[in-house]
């Protein structure tokens, strides 16, 4: 039987990152280098899972300049059928970071106002209801307005096909909210879990309680090196990734855990043992220089898998 597609729709754009050279100095001139790639939470998830083998189709909004056929060949290079709605007059939207030589963000700026024409009206067009319909799983991002992801909630929820999200910023986290108890996952850190809860957990064992609070049923919470924690409707689990000698990049590790995830997730997988694929996906990104590392595939899934300790049932 033919595997379904998984149907991406969320934020694919450019983002930009100049790295200072040198100590910081404000208000000058800074000497440094920049680096230009393809991103967006559900573009890195997407490109991820099409490298592990599934049929993805991705779908957003995109300008008619140059920064759109940077998102277009990546999205060729990963194997991802690229079906986007194009505004000839518009810029493809992007991200630019100042990043310290320690790491640290500067000032960043996002120009994602394309975003918002990607309205629920666009949900309602014949072929976009064919695809949902067909999809075998949906995953989006708060890059989107709210009132779309609500509209793509109820028809995904209709449809019976699961619909999972990642959180993206603290601030964009809460578009989520009237879509909660539609959500097969969602994915997320703890900053963006305050601010989706308006609380904060002492002990981390308590951010499951806490999230299916607010109507969720499972999801993901990341917290760096210090674990990682999945939870469903009966159980929650927590793992530690492993140390990694050589950092290349952490941009994409939450998106490609979100990947390893779900990929599990589609194959059968229960929770602890589809957050233990996940961590093993982000310990693949997080040695590479990108955003979605090339030398993602079920192979390397496989290798880094052996590196990732067994997980902790949480009580």
């Amino acid at each position: 039987m033919t595997e379904k597609t998984i149907l991406v729709m969320g934020g694919a754009h450019v983002d930009r990152r100049g790295r200072i050279a040198g100590e910081t100095a404000p208000g000058a001139s800074n000497p440094g280098s920049w680096f230009v790639e393809a991103g967006g939470g559900a573009f890195n998830a997407a490109r991820n899972l099409a490298r592990l083998g599934h049929a993805v189709r991705l779908v957003s909004p995109r300008g008619g300049d140059a920064d759109g056929d940077i998102v277009a060949a990546a999205a060729e290079a990963a194997g991802v059928e690229d079906t986007p709605f194009v505004f000839l007059d518009r810029a493809t939207p992007s991200y630019t970071a100042i990043i310290e030589r320690d790491g640290n963000l500067v000032i960043a700026l996002a120009d994602m106002e394309l975003y918002r024409l990607f309205s629920p009206r666009r949900l309602q067009q014949r072929a976009m209801r064919e695809a949902m319909a067909a999809a075998g799983l949906m995953l989006t991002d708060a890059n989107l307005p709210a009132d779309t992801l609500s509209t793509m909630s109820r028809i995904a929820k209709a449809a019976a096909v699961p619909l999972a999200g990642i959180a993206i910023s603290p601030a964009k986290v809460v578009r989520f909210r009237e879509s909660l108890d539609a959500l097969a996952f969602l994915f997320m850190n703890e900053a963006e879990a305050r601010a989706l809860t308006g609380e904060d957990a002492q002990n981390p064992a308590d951010w499951p309680k806490i999230l299916r609070a607010t109507g969720l049923s499972a999801g993901v919470v990341t917290r760096g090196g210090r674990g990682v924690i999945a939870f469903d409707e009966t159980q929650a689990a927590s793992v530690v990734p492993p140390a990694i000698p050589e950092l290349g990049d952490v941009t994409g590790a939450g998106d490609s855990l979100a990947s390893g995830f779900l990929g599990a997730v589609l194959g059968g997988a229960g929770i602890t043992e589809a957050l233990r694929y996940g961590v093993a996906a982000a310990t693949i990104t997080v040695r590479s220089p990108l955003a979605v590392a090339e030398e993602m595939s079920q192979a390397a899934l496989a290798a880094a898998l052996s590196l990732v300790p067994q997980v902790e049932i949480l009580s």
